[in-house]
């Protein structure tokens, strides 16, 4: 009789949809035991935040991609829906592995799955291993002095970029395909089942033109950075009219590339400028931070870091939040950001701290609002980043902007896109306005507005609120904030 072949190993892919430089597929296949790997959508499971539309679009090609890749060496992704502890269960004891491997997670409530599912299967004899596919170190790893996590963005800096960051690990050339028992295959739903793409109506139709989803399209978008843009970063990518920045961050959101590659590849360019890279990386190292600061604070995308922002005097006006989500408050770099988010998911890092300034503090609108409108239109909607990011504007969270550092949008339009290219390519209405007057429409003489075809009020609208009302109303309200707290 021949020897009979150990137990499938299952890898469970999770927010790392890539081949190359994944821990956990990696570990598996090392095993020699035929590889079963699969993917749960898991929108049931208590405390879990379902993800918003446009990462939804992003994670159908991420899927469809990822199984490409792995028929390419003859294996498949098989696609479950529902409560992950109860998939995982029915799995295990329908398939009969001998070990289940998966690249870690770091939301409160995804941790809560990932031990009670490593537990039960543990009880079964059944071995678990987990790994980190997702980060540069671990969010535990990185301690100050006192044995501390940081809490101040700099000195974690300092103290990441003094530490080694593993090479990556190469993608498998093959690997030994399991046979999935037919009563999982009965169980598995297709991609298109999933519904993760918009149909009617297809709002997300668009965004094929500005994106390319997957693994080798991540790797040659990073290729294509380093070769053009990580020259020269530092200074251009504070400017939205440009191509200066990685637009990477989709990519990184679902674990197409991988923050070690991304480290290993810029510090491999001998001919950028060192600053550029520190830069860049220091950006990837952001990151990192922002996914430490949850993994602390498990309540970041909810409630304020800072317990006094719970009594802070929001003014809960829905036509305002209207108003800012459809671009058309009467600032022009504000609207040309959200209009560039909802045509194509994303939107320039500069301009993200704007928009988001102005709709706390001008608008004085709750922090959660953006946080929540972030998480359904953009792409690289990744939980730790944006939570963290809205309290960074905001001013109640970890090592944040102080409140009253409130920007200006006509000067930060004037300072970061002073001859308006960006807001002409976003807001076709205004494209005829001169340059000394595309930041600030209202300003512009009767005969400018007529020949350059606007009527403001109605082709574009009037300011919502005047910059110096939207000021002094926020540093009133913070005022007041800071007396209740005395």
């Amino acid at each position: 009789m021949g020897k009979s072949l150990p137990g499938p190993a299952l890898v469970w892919f999770r927010d790392d949809y890539r081949l190359s430089d994944n821990p956990a597929l990696t570990a598996a296949i090392a095993t020699g035991a035929p590889i079963l790997c699969f993917f749960i959508l898991d929108e049931s499971s208590q405390g879990i935040r379902p993800m918003g539309g446009a990462a939804r679009w992003w994670l159908h090609g991420s899927l469809d991609a990822l199984d490409r890749s792995l028929r390419a060496l003859g294996a498949e992704l098989i696609l479950f829906r529902g409560p992950a502890e109860e998939i995982v269960d029915r799995i295990a004891a329908t398939a009969a592995p001998s070990g289940v491997f998966w690249n870690r997670r770091y939301l409160a409530a995804e941790v809560a799955v990932d031990a009670a599912i490593k537990k039960a299967l543990l009880e079964k004899n059944i071995d678990v291993r987990s790994f980190n596919g997702r980060l540069l170190h671990e969010p535990w790893e990185i301690k100050n002095q006192a044995g501390r996590p940081f809490q101040v963005f700099t000195p974690y800096l300092r103290a990441v970029s003094a530490q080694p960051v593993p090479a990556p690990l190469p993608a498998p050339k093959s690997m030994t395909p399991g046979h999935w028992p037919e009563a999982l295959t009965r169980f598995a739903v297709a991609l298109e089942d999933l519904s993760l793409e918009p149909k009617r109506p297809n709002w997300a139709d668009g965004f094929g033109k500005h994106w390319s989803r997957g693994e080798a399209a991540a790797r040659r978008n990073l290729g294509d950075f380093l070769e053009t843009n990580l020259t020269g970063y530092g200074a251009r990518r504070d400017i939205p009219a440009l191509d200066g920045t990685s637009r990477l961050s989709p990519h990184l959101r679902f674990g197409e590339l991988s923050p070690r590659q991304v480290w290993h590849a810029a510090t491999a360019r001998k001919d950028a400028r060192e600053a550029d890279t520190a830069k860049f990386l220091s950006e990837v190292i952001w990151r990192d931070f922002c996914h430490q600061q949850i993994f602390d604070n498990p309540d970041l995308a909810d409630e304020p870091f800072s317990p006094r922002f719970k009594h802070f005097r929001w003014t809960h006006d829905r036509s305002l939040l209207d108003a800012w989500r459809k671009g058309l408050t009467g600032y022009p770099i504000v609207d040309a950001g959200m209009r560039q988010l909802w045509r194509t998911g994303w939107m320039h890092n500069r301009v993200r701290m704007i928009v988001g300034s102005f709709l706390v503090k001008h608008l004085l609108t709750d922090w959660r609002e953006g946080e929540s409108w972030f998480r359904d239109t953009l792409v690289d909607a990744d939980p730790a980043n944006n939570a963290f990011n809205w309290q960074w504007v905001a001013g109640s969270g970890p090592d944040s902007a102080p409140f009253h550092r409130i920007f200006n949008p006509i000067t930060q339009g004037e300072k970061f896109d002073p001859e308006g290219a960006y807001v002409r390519r976003h807001l076709p209405e205004l494209a005829d306005l001169p340059a000394s007057f595309i930041h600030k429409p209202w300003e512009a003489p009767r005969d400018v507005l007529r020949s350059a075809g606007i009527e403001l009020g109605k082709s574009y609208p009037l300011p919502i609120i005047e910059h110096g009302q939207g000021r002094e109303r926020a540093l009133q309200a913070y005022r007041e904030l800071c007396g209740k707290a005395e």
